[in-house]
């Protein structure tokens, strides 16, 4: 038996052309160590491609249109040769199941059963223990079918229009929700909202050109985030997210600002980074071909504006927003941040606020906490530009923003 095969749908389980998306309602996981089936319940059979990952080692679903209604507690499934699993929007019209696996795995069935009389229609994939050299020639051969990562369509602006192109990235979506708080909230869903009331503000004002990497519940590779920045020529990027201590790391609170360094100002501050940076292999993204790129960007980086400038940001924003959100003790931060090596773009990183903390999940999660925290992000970015236009960069000496 060939290991690994390609997953084909059965064939007679092409969806309709109508209807809408399929439903996705249970999803289970039985077997052992050697051997482990996953089986998830869908209202009409799909056609669906399976393939595995290393570093680490993973087993990709793609799909079509999806909307996942499983119990809140299948997420938390781990059974057999499978840690963890996730589920969610990859692209325009795709979805994705990436299950994590304790090693080196062979796909030895994947198939789709039509239903039957009362029955769902059940998507069926057997998993069986493999050596590495075995899984390492199936991922080869399933590469060239793989579903590419969304690519975000660039639109120039318009002819004349000067106005300085603000870049706003919400941080994770789709597949990728971020960390969660003590309640059902997720994060890529609190940053978005956050992100989309600073757009609104920023083209109510007139002043700006605004392009968002997502308005929507996508998910967005990091480097195809910068891609965004630098394609749109961006004057500024400012990355949204909201941090999270797992249960009995203790209690933390308040908004802190990142700038990009190749040495992180504190410990927190590169374990943020060492996670921000895992978004593509959560979302099951292989990045096996990338080139590592940071050394040439650091020095990059190094040129005097674009550090001093990303600076500024980072100061402009503090000193806009300290007056509606709490701050994180040394607020001004920095780390190697994937999302901020727009080299060319003064950039930073906004933690908003502990999705842990109670305090800072009500702000985040009311509107009037989002739109309060949207009008000082708001004033931050008018601060910079007018300090910028003044000639005004950031001081040469400021190590807690730019360390050296």
């Amino acid at each position: 038996m060939e290991a690994d095969p390609p997953a084909q749908a059965h064939p007679s389980a092409a969806p309709p052309a109508a209807g809408g998306p399929a439903t996705a309602s249970d999803a289970r996981l039985a077997g052992d160590a050697q051997r482990t089936r996953l089986v998830i319940d869908l209202d009409r059979a799909v056609e669906f491609h399976a393939f595995t990952l290393a570093e680490p080692y993973r087993v990709i679903l793609d799909l079509p249109e999806v909307a996942f209604a499983l119990r809140p507690e299948s997420n938390q499934l781990k059974r057999g040769l499978v840690s963890a699993y996730r589920f969610g929007v990859f692209a325009p019209g795709k979805a994705r199941m990436v299950l994590e696996v304790t090693g080196p795995v062979a796909i030895d069935k994947a198939f789709v059963l039509d239903p039957v009389d009362d029955q769902p229609a059940r998507l069926v994939v057997d998993l069986v223990k493999t050596d590495p050299d075995t899984f390492a020639r199936t991922a080869a051969r399933s590469a060239a079918q793989r579903v590419a990562p969304p690519v975000t369509p660039i639109v120039p602006p318009e002819a004349g229009d000067a106005r300085p192109v603000v870049v706003l990235d919400p941080g994770h979506g789709g597949i990728d929700s971020g960390t969660t708080g003590y309640s059902a909230f997720a994060e890529k869903n609190v940053v978005l909202e956050t992100a989309l009331a600073v757009r609104e503000l920023l083209e109510r004002s007139g002043a700006y050109r605004v392009v968002m990497t997502r308005s929507t519940d996508t998910f967005v590779p990091l480097g195809e985030r910068v891609r965004i920045a630098r394609a749109h020529r961006a004057d500024l990027f400012v990355s949204f997210h909201a941090d999270a201590l797992a249960r009995g790391e203790g209690q933390a609170r308040g908004a802190s600002v990142y700038t990009l360094a190749e040495t992180a100002s504190d410990a927190d501050a590169a374990h943020l980074a060492e996670k921000e940076n895992k978004a593509d292999l959560i979302a099951g993204v292989d990045l096996s071909d990338e080139t590592d790129e940071v050394a040439g960007i650091l020095v990059d980086l190094a040129q005097r504006e674009t550090r001093n400038f990303s600076a500024l940001l980072a100061r402009s924003l503090v000193g806009a927003m300290k007056s509606t959100v709490r701050f994180h003790r040394s607020p001004l931060k920095s780390a190697g941040f994937r999302v901020l090596r727009a080299h060319d773009v003064p950039s930073v990183l906004v933690e908003i606020g502990y999705m842990s903390s109670k305090e800072d999940l009500k702000l985040l999660t009311s509107p009037d906490g989002r739109g309060r925290i949207a009008e000082s992000v708001v004033a931050g970015i008018n601060q910079f530009f007018a300090q910028k236009a003044s000639g005004l960069h950031a001081a040469a000496d400021d190590k807690a923003a730019v360390p050296r």
